[in-house]
């Protein structure tokens, strides 16, 4: 028998284990990234640039590293989504397995995934759709230790109302059948997509920012040919892309930052960028 509840795994390692600091910090986050985005939307406006700003995205891109180095760069796409608590009920998840080796996607069996701020439920429905395609696995295992969703929950449970999960994590893959399941589970302004990805791993300071610039730029321009060495979630970019042309969505990108921007050396550093469509 499966276990109803996937318990938080990195939580006290990556975000604060208790829900009072944990608040505090996602607070603090969102208040600065919302000062930001606003100095950015003043910026565009005073050098006439005819740039629309991302409001009530469909799509964001986040990063996924602890808090302290990813966490305000997270906040500017979270920041967001707030003015959209009352209309997502659905929260379509994606991310990279670093823990177990995939070949397609994997869903949970679970009917919960728990973090310090409580319970969100999966939505089972949609699980059990796509349950016997080829390209899917339904089991717990690969959801067990993996951080790439889990860190998104906090944010998302902060910043809307009453939603239901689907949890989808993505290994090796063809974008094209990953971009048809993404399809299936696109539904309309009550589904919000949410990517996580990290940029580039481990490389000196300029090094890794020259390489995560021209990524950004991928990203943005929609090229479907995002490297693993480029980000951590390319299999999730590149199955997004596709989707992005097919539904007339453009993304921005909203912040950059690396770990040594944040909390970490320069010698080895990993990049993070977040991004919302418009």
């Amino acid at each position: 028998m499966f276990a109803s509840v996937r318990p938080a795994a990195v939580a006290g390692l990556f975000y604060p284990a208790a829900a009072d600091e944990l608040r505090e910090m996602l607070d603090s986050y969102l208040s600065q990234a919302r000062v930001n985005l606003i100095g950015q939307v003043s910026t565009r406006q005073s050098q006439a640039e005819n740039l629309d700003s991302p409001r009530s995205p469909k799509v964001i891109i986040v990063p996924h590293a602890g808090y302290i180095y990813s966490g305000l760069v997270a906040a500017h796409a979270y920041a967001l989504i707030e003015s959209m608590a009352a209309s997502v009920s659905k929260v379509l998840l994606i991310g990279p397995a670093h823990r177990v080796y995939l070949q397609g996607g994997a869903l949970p069996q679970s009917q919960y995934f728990e973090t310090p701020l409580g319970q969100v439920r999966i939505d089972r429905p949609s699980v059990e759709m796509l349950e016997g395609k080829p390209h899917i696995t339904v089991s717990n295992l690969p959801h067990q230790q993996e951080h790439s969703l889990e860190v998104q929950l906090p944010f998302l449970q902060r910043c809307l109302n009453q939603f239901e999960l689907i949890p989808l994590l993505i290994g090796e893959s063809d974008p094209q059948e990953m971009a048809e399941l993404l399809e299936q589970l696109w539904g309309g302004e009550e589904t919000l997509v949410v990517i996580s990805t990290d940029l580039s791993h481990f490389h000196r300071y300029v090094e890794a920012t020259n390489l995560d610039r021209v990524t950004c730029q991928k990203i943005v321009e929609g090229q479907e040919s995002i490297l693993p060495e480029q980000a951590c979630g390319s299999s999730s970019l590149n199955a997004l892309l596709p989707q992005l042309k097919r539904h007339q969505l453009r993304l921005a990108q909203l912040s950059y930052q690396n770990s040594g921007d944040t909390a970490g050396d320069k010698d080895r550093v990993v990049g993070y960028a977040s991004f919302a469509s418009r």
